[in-house]
């Protein structure tokens, strides 16, 4: 087991797994130990669709099929991040992803390149469980700072078992698609995704180092 230093610290967005198995009792364990992030009155506004083997390649085809034929007709519900990029968010979002392409060899402009990645998104990039959350349509923002925390949480505790993960947004983009395929009923919506899996340390994708900013660009200590 990592201490909770090493667990945060070699915590990144892995893009490409292994297809080694994963024991359903490692993932529950994971969500069980997550289950404890801090949650306003107790709410806990998380649900979790764990999928695998034949749900995990049925909801990967159906959402692909969907990327590759009408991906203009599918847009998230909800803005994801900022309505109107500025910088300094703008500049650090076109670095990785700058970074990312150059790592992969993919050029500006090269569109089919492009697209073939992005589509790995869809396939969970290889790992083989994939996680969509969900939450209540109606909870209000400080919900969404709880989920937060409860997906920080399995990401740390993924890495205690010798896992990544890599929590992708993407998946909001086709929840009409995922509200079919987990049999949603309303008020329950999509969230995001997460693939979890065992790192493939040979692919170029994972050779991607972010940087962070120090913490004298966003912390004040007031004396």
């Amino acid at each position: 087991m990592l201490n909770v230093d090493d667990a945060i610290l070699s915590r990144r967005s892995v893009r490409a797994f292994r297809p080694d198995p994963v024991s359903q009792e490692t993932v529950a364990h994971i969500l069980e130990v997550s289950s404890r992030a801090p949650s306003g009155t107790n709410t806990q506004p998380w649900k979790v669709h764990v999928l695998t083997g034949n749900s995990l390649k049925r909801v990967s085809e159906s959402v692909l099929t969907a990327f590759r034929e009408e991906p203009a007709t599918h847009t998230n519900d909800r803005p994801h991040y900022m309505e109107k990029w500025r910088d300094p968010y703008l500049a650090r979002r076109r670095k990785v992803g700058w970074d990312l392409y150059n790592l992969m060899g993919i050029k500006r402009g090269e569109r089919e390149k492009t697209q073939q990645f992005h589509s790995e998104n869809y396939r969970f990039f290889g790992a083989p469980v994939g996680l969509l959350f969900t939450i209540d349509r109606d909870m209000g923002w400080m919900s969404w700072l709880d989920y937060g925390m409860f997906i920080q949480n399995i990401c740390i505790a993924a890495r205690g078992q010798g896992l990544h993960t890599c929590p992708q947004a993407s998946w909001g983009q086709y929840h009409k698609i995922l509200e079919k395929e987990l049999e949603l009923v309303e008020p329950e919506m999509v969230h995001v995704g997460m693939s979890l899996g065992y790192e493939d340390t040979s692919a170029l994708p994972n050779k991607l180092e972010t940087v962070r900013e120090p913490i004298s660009a966003f912390a004040v200590f007031h004396t």
